[in-house]
């Protein structure tokens, strides 16, 4: 293998990730090939590649999980080899396999590390017997439910279901009591199965307030390994990370370095070459537990390039060619304080969201990895993740602060983001102080939510001045001056009287209090707003479902023309008499059929959407008349699923 110049790589990925891979490639002075479905066919990774290929299709399953089409991509388009990002099939050997019978060079690990190290239970296996640390389980071949259950009560509850298969947090549940498991394991599989093609699960007991630590791990093919560090990921949603930071405020030097050993011991214990990343369990007293290896590069893996000045795809391609590792561990140096925010099209309750962005802004003094334009389309049939934002600094308070401009900085109009959410989460007293384990989110994120629902009412005023006196006038809220305005925010109306009181002065109110305001238009869809002296950058767009997406500053308003809505306080009159799809997806499962009684909180479908699960639950208690969907049917947003009796 020394000696074999990549001349011509194929990325058999898409969006960001495809993005990342083409720059550093093309820095080397490497051909580039792109891979795009039918969905991507206008996509930035597509535009920046010296070729591209069609693969046809929508769908994951149809384009990117297709080993045939890519293989025959890669011969229709003279590539020598193939890096597989991550996601999709990065953790497939059987992908890695056909790729080098091909005669093509796979930048990634060999197919038998793969193997032992991709799934979650051999590498335990693998792990025990290097005396890596690793918490009670059952990992074993017998899948069956009266398995698992009985596995699970030798274990002890609290336990956690995880898919042996993939990562990304899909196919994991928390069990708090035996009445939990079987619902567990049916959500469990199926997800893993989607996602995966594997429905096989094992257990472990569940700790309760751990931190997530991950140790990046490079090897080349001639024995060498080393670590990068940890990274700290405990704030997540669904087992999927929002924030990483390194170092993490809980590892110092001496459990650096213990947890380093362990990461490589396993890597070199399965002939590991390339990178990969170790993930450990680390509980209040300092103790860590594996919980699985990812044998592919990381999302987060900005966060360690930031800390080191190293570029980790220069190193795989380097490492693909044969090349000796570029550093040895004493070698590795760790400056300042690096943190990533994972930012997501999905709204307050981490729905994903699908649409158009009509607008967009990129951050400075940030590092942004993204794939977004302005007229992108964000579909339903691939992961939510819009793209990462990236910051470095000497201290971990100046990181935070910088990320917290950038978050400022970053506009993207059209589709709800978790922009403001992630923002809360970085300014939260929790998180300043270093203190956010893996719990965070599920013990503060109501709070986080309550506090943003309540900055939107907040900035109610400028938001609608800025829309009324924008580009977006003639369209919105036809009224004239000295009359009052009335939009939906939320579930509320608000009446917003608006007066003009001569030389471009305002008078607003939304209440009894007054309030002096100004309105100056900046750019396109784009106003200066003053509210009793403070000032605001207002920009806004007009979505496909006829609301009103506006920017305040840091904060997302999302407003409707309510001319015709009744008066706050009237009666709203009947309940809802259909339950509609809250976004676009696949349905799973339905739970319930004509006749049937339900109370609020039950579980009526189960949709898939950005290849997760959603349950779909009651909102009060009613009978079902009608189901208007089944299993394997597309929704899209506004759908009807389900009718209920009067």
């Amino acid at each position: 293998m020394t000696g074999t110049t990549l001349r011509r790589l194929l990325i058999a990925n898409r969006g960001e990730i495809a993005r990342r891979i083409i720059r550093t490639a093309h820095r080397m002075g490497m051909a580039t090939v792109a891979v795009y479905s039918d969905a991507d066919a206008q996509a930035l990774h597509v535009q920046e590649a010296g070729n591209a290929v069609a693969l046809g299709g929508a769908l994951s399953s149809d384009s990117y999980l297709r080993i045939d089409k890519l293989l025959a991509a890669a011969r229709a388009a003279g590539a020598d080899a193939v890096h597989p990002g991550y996601g999709f099939l990065s953790e497939n050997a059987d992908f890695a396999q056909a790729v080098l019978d091909a005669g093509l060079i796979w930048v990634g690990p060999p197919p038998a590390a793969i193997r032992a190290l991709g799934n979650k239970a051999s590498a335990k296996e693998v792990a025990l017997e290097r005396k890596v640390p690793c918490l009670p389980g059952y990992q074993g071949p017998d899948q069956s439910d009266a398995r698992l259950v009985a596995e699970a009560e030798r274990i002890g509850y609290p336990v956690m279901v995880k898919a042996t298969a993939g990562g990304g947090g899909r196919g994991m549940r928390l069990v708090l009591e035996p009445s939990q498991l079987q619902a567990a394991l049916a959500s469990a599989r199926s997800e893993a199965l989607s996602s995966f093609g594997s429905g096989d699960l094992l257990l472990e007991r569940a700790l309760l307030q751990p931190r997530h630590i991950e140790v990046q791990v490079f090897a080349d093919a001639h024995g060498h390994c080393i670590h990068l560090g940890e990274r700290d990921c405990s704030v997540q949603r669904r087992h999927q990370k929002l924030v990483e930071e390194s170092p993490s405020p809980a590892v110092n030097a001496d459990l650096r370095e213990r947890m380093g050993a362990c990461a490589v011991a396993l890597a070199q214990a399965a002939g590991y070459v390339g990178a990969g990343t170790v993930e450990f369990l680390l509980d209040e007293q300092s103790e860590f537990f594996l919980m699985e290896m990812n044998t592919r590069l990381q999302v987060e893996h900005p966060v360690t390039e930031a800390l080191t000045g190293l570029d980790l795809v220069e190193w795989q391609l380097r490492i693909a060619q044969g090349e000796v590792l570029p550093l040895r561990q004493e070698d590795v140096v760790f400056q300042g304080h690096a943190i990533e925010v994972r930012l997501c099209a999905e709204d307050d309750n981490f729905a994903p969201r699908a649409g158009r962005v009509q607008h967009f802004t990129e951050p400075g003094h940030a590092r942004f990895d993204h794939a977004l334009q302005a007229g992108c389309e964000v579909t339903p049939f691939y992961d939510s993740m819009l793209g990462k934002l990236i910051v470095h600094a000497a201290t971990r308070a100046e990181a935070i602060n910088r990320l917290l401009a950038a978050l400022d900085g970053t506009q993207v109009l059209g589709l709800p983001t978790n922009r403001a959410f992630l923002a809360a989460c970085l300014a939260h007293p929790v998180f300043r102080a270093g203190q956010a384990l893996i719990p965070f989110l599920a013990e503060h994120g109501d709070s986080i939510r309550a506090s943003l629902q309540e900055r939107q009412v907040q900035l109610l005023l400028p938001a609608v001045l800025g829309l009324h006196f924008g580009d977006g006038a003639a369209q919105f809220l036809p009224c004239p001056f000295g009359k009052t305005l009335r939009v939906l925010l939320g579930e509320q109306v608000f009446a917003v009287r608006v007066t003009e009181t001569g030389q471009g002065r305002l008078e607003v109110s939304a209440g009894a209090a007054q309030h002096a305001a100004t309105c100056v238009r900046i750019g396109p869809g784009q106003t200066w707003v003053t509210v009793d002296g403070l000032g605001s950058t207002v920009q806004a767009c007009r979505v496909a479902d006829g609301r009103w997406h506006v920017q305040v500053g840091a904060t997302d308003v999302w407003l409707q023309d309510a001319s015709f809505e009744p008066a706050a306080g009237a009666s709203s009159g009947s309940p809802a008499m259909e339950l509609k799809a809250p976004f676009n997806g696949k349905v799973i499962a339905v739970r319930v059929a004509a006749g049937v009684s339900i109370k609020r909180g039950d579980t009526l479908l189960v949709i898939e959407s950005m290849k997760l699960e959603h349950a779909v639950c009651a909102t009060r208690d009613a009978v079902v008349a009608a189901v208007a969907v089944e299993p394997g049917q597309q929704t899209a947003p506004g759908q009807v699923l389900l009718r209920f009796e009067a």
